[in-house]
């Protein structure tokens, strides 16, 4: 495989969910670990993401403040438009982190009325603008790669919730092995929030349908919604309606 098709595939893997592993990216384009390191290093210098240990991350995930970088933007805004008639005032609303959560947030009234749970600080900074929201940022270990707080405290302080809603962000779903994830922690962390919530909607863009990763979070048994960019009865979400999944 030539460089750049190495470089186009590592950005779609990035785009799509996020962050990368090099022990990935050498099991998945067969070359070696120093070739993946060099190709990350100089799409670092080409400013196209960051350089991490063990990976490399978004430039779009990396922070809030900047979000020219943005994949898939008007694609996640159209889910964010979908997404805000599941909230109301008086709700008390668990959030996880991500661009797509993050373009959510910003599309909230103006007006609501309610508490909002969040493990990431990106979003609970956009939360803070409204001023009848009330934010409460669970505090923990802070991941310098997924931009969330995680460990043992966290998912203690999860587990105590009973909110009215969940609304996830997701890196991969299939309509026969659900949710997956590549990351332990956020593992342990979605499958809590799952359960700390009376209704989760999931938020992806269709390109991260009909994916497997490498661990389980959840079937779709334990999913109220799933919001993408296409419209309900699009062909590539017959299998989900199948499975009860409310789709938006």
């Amino acid at each position: 495989m030539l460089k750049k098709e190495r470089h186009d595939f590592v950005m779609r893997q990035i785009n799509l969910h996020n962050r990368v592993l090099t022990s990935d990216l050498v099991h998945l384009l067969n070359v070696s670990e120093d070739t993946i390191r060099r190709d990350l290093q100089e799409m670092s210098d080409d400013n196209l993401l960051y350089k991490v240990h063990g990976g490399a991350l978004s430039k779009s995930y990396h922070s809030t403040f900047d979000d020219s970088t943005v994949y898939a933007k008007e694609a996640k805004i159209n889910i964010a438009k979908k997404a805000l008639p599941l909230i109301k005032d008086g709700m008390f609303v668990l959030t996880g982190g991500g661009t797509t959560i993050i373009e959510m947030v910003k599309q909230l009234p103006e007006n609501l009325q309610a508490t909002f749970f969040t493990i990431s600080p990106l979003v609970a900074v956009e939360l803070a603008k409204y001023r009848k929201i009330e934010v409460i940022l669970i505090g923990g270990l802070f991941s310098k790669n997924s931009q969330i707080t995680y460990g043992g405290q966290v998912i203690s302080q999860l587990s105590e919730l009973n909110a009215d809603l969940c609304l996830m962000g997701i890196s991969a779903i299939h309509p026969t092995n659900g949710l997956t994830d590549t990351d332990w922690e956020i593992n342990q962390l979605k499958k809590t929030m799952i359960n700390s919530s009376k209704k989760t909607a999931v938020l992806c863009i269709s390109e991260k349908l009909d994916i497997t990763l490498k661990l389980k979070v959840a079937g779709l048994e334990h999913i109220s919604y799933l919001i993408t960019e296409l419209e309900p009865a699009h062909d590539q979400l017959l299998d989900y309606q199948t499975k009860g999944l409310e789709i938006l």
